[in-house]
């Protein structure tokens, strides 16, 4: 079998593409896999790294705000198609998957008009743009969130199946119990873990900051890591200097974690924004949050993740223009001291992770190519 993946633009997209690509790969073991996407965008370096062959095609994003740039935008969406057209024609692909954003716009739409077999992957709960533009011609739309329906018309529901987010990480492999020993937390310690994705986040950096300045110190028996990212590492620093809170105290900065998965699954609670993979994240690994959401993600999908989770019981939901550090220690306050609103929230997020999504996944491929070898015939 050979399948064509595509996807891009953020994280959110990629990971869920290469998680699907490794699937295949170990159900149909004869298969071959490529990608599809932007020289530019991440997808390239991530797809490439995996060892994947990579076929690039020049698209981009509507800008929200008026920009010359759309312009090219409108004169890419005519024109690449076609290009995408003569990708297939050389990959001769069995099966094409797109995984969000605008990158698998033209990939997808070429394939449907060419009658190959499609499907789409939506990890926000907000289906994005792109799936929206496609949802009258793909075959399948795999969703993260049934809440991902809302935004799509009748013929696009019923196109709609959940099956969850595909995770390439290893999280779980270890109990609450063993990561703690691995890293050298002592069962009385309260574990606090928070971060903005691998970029890091300014506003999640000055959460951590106001912890480490008002709530550390008042709890002896408190243990918090922030991760500043390797982007916005220096303004961590700068962040925490300005509240007079040392980098290497109880509560330390860190620029990444190389091995997160141990870090997540020690935590007793975490503080995050809400992109899809990371609530994916949280979910596999039974964690309460608090989520603060990016608010200038497309669409405020961030928001509607976070929501979805937060009306769940599974998470506590700040935005940003709420925050004060007043209400961030009253609310990490209130969880640290309330055992049994922690462990409802665990069960809570448990809830809202599909353990069963790899053969999920799998089954709707196999549906989908029986369902259209028999409409050949």
């Amino acid at each position: 079998m050979r399948v064509l993946l595509t996807g891009g633009g953020t994280g959110g997209h990629v990971y869920p593409a290469l998680a699907i690509a490794e699937l295949i790969q170990r159900n149909f073991p004869d298969s071959t896999v490529a990608f599809v996407g932007t020289e530019k965008g991440m997808e390239h370096s991530l797809a490439t790294g995996s060892g994947y062959d990579f076929y690039p095609i020049n698209i981009q994003g509507i800008r929200r705000s008026l920009s010359p740039s759309n312009l090219k935008t409108a004169y890419l969406v005519m024109t690449s198609p076609s290009k995408a057209k003569k990708i297939l024609e050389k990959f001769r692909p069995d099966l094409v998957i797109g995984t969000g954003g605008y990158v698998c716009w033209p990939l997808l739409r070429a394939a449907s008009s060419l009658e190959i077999p499609t499907m789409v992957h939506e990890s926000n709960a907000k289906a994005g743009l792109a799936v929206r533009q496609l949802q009258g011609r793909v075959d399948v739309i795999l969703a993260n969130f049934s809440e991902s329906e809302r935004k799509l018309s009748r013929k696009g529901k019923e196109k709609l199946v959940r099956v969850g987010n595909p995770l390439r990480t290893t999280i779980g492999t270890l109990t609450r119990e063993e990561a703690r020993a691995k890293l050298g937390i002592a069962e009385n310690e309260f574990f606090l873990l928070s971060f903005g994705g691998s970029l890091g986040a300014p506003a999640v950096n000055r959460v951590a900051a106001i912890l480490g300045r008002s709530f550390v110190p008042t709890h002896e028996n408190v243990r918090h890591i922030h991760v500043g990212g390797n982007r916005n590492f220096e303004n961590a620093k700068k962040i925490f200097a300005e509240y007079g809170v040392s980098e290497t105290g109880r509560t330390e900065l860190r620029d990444y974690l190389y091995d997160m998965p141990t870090y997540l699954m020690a935590a007793d609670l975490v503080i995050s924004r809400a992109g899809a993979m990371t609530l994916t994240e949280l979910a596999c690994a039974k964690k309460p949050a608090i989520l603060i959401p990016y608010p200038d993600a497309t669409d405020n999908h961030q928001y509607e993740n976070a929501k979805v989770l937060a009306d769940a019981g599974a998470a506590v939901l700040l935005e940003e223009k709420q925050i004060t550090e007043e209400l961030v220690c009253e609310t990490v306050t209130r969880l640290y001291s309330h055992k049994e609103e922690r462990e409802a929230m665990s069960v809570a997020m448990a809830e809202c992770y599909e353990p069963e999504v790899e053969s999920r996944i799998y089954t709707e491929i196999v549906r989908l190519l029986a369902n259209k070898k028999k409409t050949k015939k």
